[in-house]
């Protein structure tokens, strides 16, 4: 059987894009369990609730819920257990360093399989406010205006 290649996505965070000005972004893998992995490869998580901190120089993930795999058994994993991240030691670092500056946060915001492995793409936010939102919300309907616009002068 030949091996996996590609990106699959499994879950997208959208909401995080929607909350909070995305700076900086990372490519980190996760310490899983059996279960998780097939309950991924299934296609089934939610990174809604989710945050990454740093404790000890480890960089971990919270809230990110991988339900039960159906077929499994007593072996059945936590559904919003903390999971390690896989990342380098510079990464991590710096990652520390812009959380410590205050108003970041680390938030995923998006979960995948890279060539057969579990990946996570964590970001480095600052929460936006109401005004910001809305201001964003706007900029994408005028984007949408005109490219619909220029799609119905051209036929």
């Amino acid at each position: 059987m030949p091996r996996e290649t590609g990106r699959k996505v499994v879950a997208q965070n959208k909401r995080a894009r929607h909350d909070y000005h995305v700076e900086d972004t990372f490519e980190a893998g996760l310490v899983l369990q059996g279960t998780e992995v097939k309950s991924l490869r299934e296609g089934r998580a939610s990174l809604a609730d989710g945050f990454a901190s740093i404790d000890s120089g480890e960089a971990w993930l919270f809230n990110v819920h991988i339900p039960e795999y159906t077929q499994g058994t007593w072996t059945n994993h936590a559904a919003r257990r903390k999971r390690k991240l896989l990342l380098h030691r510079k990464e991590i670092d710096k990652l520390a360093a812009k959380t410590k500056e205050g108003g970041l946060t680390i938030v995923p915001l998006s979960l995948y399989f890279k060539d057969g492995k579990a990946k996570v793409e964590i970001g480095i936010a600052r929460g936006k406010k109401d005004w910001d939102k809305r201001q964003t919300l706007a900029e994408q309907q005028a984007k949408r205006e005109m490219a619909r616009a220029v799609r119905h002068r051209n036929r």
